[in-house]
């Protein structure tokens, strides 16, 4: 195999895989099955194909797959990510556990896109999702973002409004 097509890569999976799972042990767990896969499996890629798209696809499939197998077999991963997590506007959060109460799928798409660099078909041959689903996933995990933030910084001003009144 031919690893210094790889190594070039590793500092973005790891990158990704830390955002992915908001722990740094897991990530580095989770970019050291993606590497042993790709070891595994590398007679399956093509030279002709995009090698850091080829990569960022196992990752995908075996952070799923993780998902699934630390689920109860009566709640399934699509339903948790249909009623996606509700937002405590009490609570005050910093980007980093907003990223992490979107959904998954939510997160994988507005993570590889914004910190990866994706465009939308790569995005979209990577989670084995039309392009369509690609958008709205992002378009659905910017709002909740968005929103997840606005409510941090009204809250912290209902705080400060608060103080000044005494």
């Amino acid at each position: 195999m031919n690893g210094e097509r790889i190594v070039p890569h590793i500092p973005g999976l790891r990158r990704y895989a830390r955002l992915l799972t908001g722990d740094s042990h897991r990530a580095d767990d989770l970019v050291q099955d993606t590497l042993l896969r790709a070891c595994v499996k590398w007679t399956l890629w093509r030279p002709d194909s995009d090698l850091r798209a080829w990569l960022f696809t196992i990752m995908h499939n075996l952070f799923i797959n993780q998902l699934r197998a630390a689920l109860p077999e009566s709640v399934q991963l699509d339903d948790m990510v249909d009623a996606g997590h509700a937002e405590d506007a009490s609570v005050g959060i910093d980007l980093e556990r907003a990223l992490a109460r979107l959904p998954d799928d939510q997160r994988e798409v507005l993570l590889m896109v914004t910190v990866e660099d994706f465009s939308y078909a790569c995005l979209a041959r990577v989670t084995g999702v039309p392009i369509g689903t690609v958008m709205s996933r992002l378009s659905r995990g910017r709002r909740r973002l968005r929103e997840a933030m606005e409510g941090t910084r009204e809250t912290a001003d209902a705080r400060s409004h608060l103080k000044v009144m005494k």
